[in-house]
């Protein structure tokens, strides 16, 4: 059996948090969602929770942390360098906000970053192929 994620994360406005996620290519599963929350799906694997704040305080009594402050990043690997382009170009089209932490071009490896409408920091990356087997290409030959 295939392990799964499941990314809870606490959301002000389920409506504006299932648009953000959406543009961002997931699918929303009504099967394990109601008024109080939404499974986004991104693949077979990761799904991701978004928990309005009252149901959010049934799981936990730690505070949400305030917006501003760094609880976790999220990675993502995409196919292209043009792809994380795109991913955090959509987020910032449907209220999330683009580059909240420098973007980073090691050549073998691009990352950019994009904070969802409730300040949750996802980090789109491509790396090369070749550089996962060891043998990083030339920057030059991995740009799109």
């Amino acid at each position: 059996m295939t392990r799964m994620i499941f990314i809870n994360l606490p959301v002000a406005d389920l409506a504006r948090a299932k648009a953000f996620y959406e543009a961002l290519g997931f699918t929303h599963n009504p099967a394990f969602s109601d008024e109080t929350g939404a499974c986004m799906v991104l693949s077979e694997a990761i799904h991701v929770m978004i928990l309005t704040h009252p149901k959010w305080q049934t799981f936990t009594t730690r505070p949400i942390p305030p917006r501003g402050s760094s609880e976790v990043s999220l990675a993502l690997t995409v196919d292209s360098r043009a792809a994380v382009d795109a991913l955090v170009a959509a987020g910032a089209a449907h209220g999330g906000t683009a580059d909240v932490n420098p973007p980073e071009d090691h050549g073998f490896m691009y990352q950019r970053t994009i904070e969802d409408p409730d300040g949750h920091i996802w980090e789109p990356f491509w790396m090369d192929p070749a550089a996962v087997g060891g043998q990083p290409q030339d920057a030059a030959a991995v740009s799109d």
